[in-house]
């Protein structure tokens, strides 16, 4: 299933959303049902997308978007920034202020220019109603052809396979990917209105550039992998070329906060790639490049985790100390150590390190997570669980700390506490039937009235959400 049939199926099943919510009249939606659409957009995402929730990735992301987002006069939603594991090329928004980033481009970028770039131009998008206009046009198509191209997709999800194929196939299909992509006219003041937050935000705007022109490359390089970006956000060649001349154009002033390759997006790009990327790809990559180059302390780091997730971790103990040498007492190098010997299972080697890191960056989630752990199976459960409510406390979306915090808790006999932690963790994996055991247990255990009253109110939730869903699939 391909991220671009995704891709529409959520534009289709918020199109037919908005019918009920707009008159046919309409000519766009208003900023609150752009919001309460959202929801319905970002529920169809979350179901068949894979989100990244690691805060060194998110909080990051976020940084840079609300930097841009901080500029504008007066802006029109709260937005929030998404990235989607995936290696495909792509970029988009949704209703009311939801950007959303695939992990595939991110990992293409050399720095966080190109980062700037290209979420100026999505906030360009939210900020100018482009998303509105896009729905509002897309309309005229009958109502009973969206409901079968969407039922396609979710066929295609579902497993349906050719029978989505057949629906999403051939001029209907481009037809329908015409009628939801950006115009030229929209992606050409997209740009425009980007290279102004950009401007205004601190960055030289070349970032976006220099993206464009990789996804370029990458669409003449390999046909068949066509950027989905490409196919969303029409005529690169021409914004290519009207960004160029703009940014020759524009007057040459010196930006004094605009860090070109930041340590911030390479110690991201460095996670991103060590943990998400194409294992056996990173590896050859970093392993030629510390051949190559045995004083790139970067390329020695990332090496030394894709070892680790390959599970050499002797090797990768041996990678992460060599950079330890020239950095020492790098926090993040602690770190790493320590979550290597964490994952051998040396729980007092690993200890001593992440105890070491984690006096130097206590906010460091998960750095957190790696000493909670270790803690937990070393039977300081009392320390494990103080240090995962910390995590939680600064980082409520890190969904795998909730897991963890429940077991802990279990442990030291809080049994109601546990099992709402662990329904927690569970709604938040969209496996709601789990949760909801959790929760009924959780409630048995409690003895708290307002302890109570949480429980039942989280229950009642999700026990709705689950019989509304029943009833619109019989």
């Amino acid at each position: 299933m391909s991220v671009l049939r995704k891709l529409i199926g959520v534009w289709l099943i918020a199109i037919l959303v908005v019918g009920h919510l707009t008159p046919q009249a309409a000519l766009g939606l208003t900023v609150a049902e752009e919001e309460k659409m959202a929801r319905s957009f970002l529920g169809f995402i979350f179901k068949h997308f894979e989100i990244i929730e690691d805060p060194a990735v998110v909080n990051y992301v976020n940084k840079i978007g609300n930097r841009i987002v901080a500029r504008l006069d007066e802006p029109l939603f709260h937005y929030r920034f998404y990235v989607i594991n995936t290696h495909t090329y792509n970029a988009f928004a949704i209703p009311a202020g939801y950007i959303f980033i695939n992990s595939g481009l991110l990992m293409a970028m050399d720095d966080e220019e190109e980062l700037a770039g290209i979420l100026g131009h999505e906030i360009a998008h939210v900020n100018a109603r482009h998303i509105s206009e896009r729905i509002a046009r897309s309309k005229k198509i009958g109502w009973a052809r969206l409901a079968g191209m969407a039922a396609g997709v979710l066929m295609g999800l579902a497993g349906g396979g050719d029978a989505a194929g057949a629906v999403m196939s051939g001029s209907q299909a481009a037809a329908q990917t015409a009628e939801l992509s950006y115009s030229r006219e929209n992606e050409i003041q997209a740009d425009q209105l980007g290279l102004i937050y950009l401007d205004h935000a601190g960055y030289e705007g070349d970032g976006l550039l220099k993206i464009l022109k990789t996804m370029r490359a990458k669409q003449w390089y390999d046909s068949n992998q066509v950027p989905t970006y490409l196919m969303t956000h029409p005529a690169i060649d021409a914004r290519i070329a009207y960004i160029d001349g703009q940014l020759d154009a524009a007057p040459k002033t010196p930006k004094s906060k605009s860090p070109k390759s930041s340590v911030e997006f390479q110690r991201v790009l460095t996670h991103l790639m060590t943990q998400y990327g194409d294992e056996n790809l990173v590896l050859r990559e970093t392993e030629a490049a510390v051949k190559n180059n045995p004083a790139d302390l970067v390329a020695r780091h990332r090496y030394g985790l894709i070892l680790a997730r390959i599970g050499r971790r002797e090797e990768a103990i041996d990678q992460l100390r060599k950079v330890l040498e020239k950095r020492a007492f790098d926090p993040y190098v602690l770190r790493d150590i320590g979550h290597v010997y964490l994952l051998d299972g040396k729980y007092q080697q690993a200890l001593k390190m992440l105890k070491t890191a984690r006096n130097m960056k206590p906010d460091d989630a998960e750095c957190g997570l790696f000493l909670g752990q270790t803690q937990l199976e070393l039977g300081a459960f009392d320390d494990a669980t103080a240090v995962f409510l910390e995590v939680v406390k600064k980082n409520p979306g890190y969904t795998q700390v909730y897991y963890f915090l429940g077991q802990s808790l279990g442990k030291q006999g809080d049994l109601a506490d546990a099992h709402y932690y662990l329904a927690v963790y569970h709604a938040r994996k969209r496996d709601f039937q789990t949760a909801v055991v959790q929760l009924r247990s959780a409630l048995k255990h409690a003895k708290d009235p307002e302890k109570k009253a949480k429980i039942e109110k989280a229950l009642k939730q999700i026990e709705d959400g689950l019989a509304k869903a029943k009833k619109k699939s019989e």
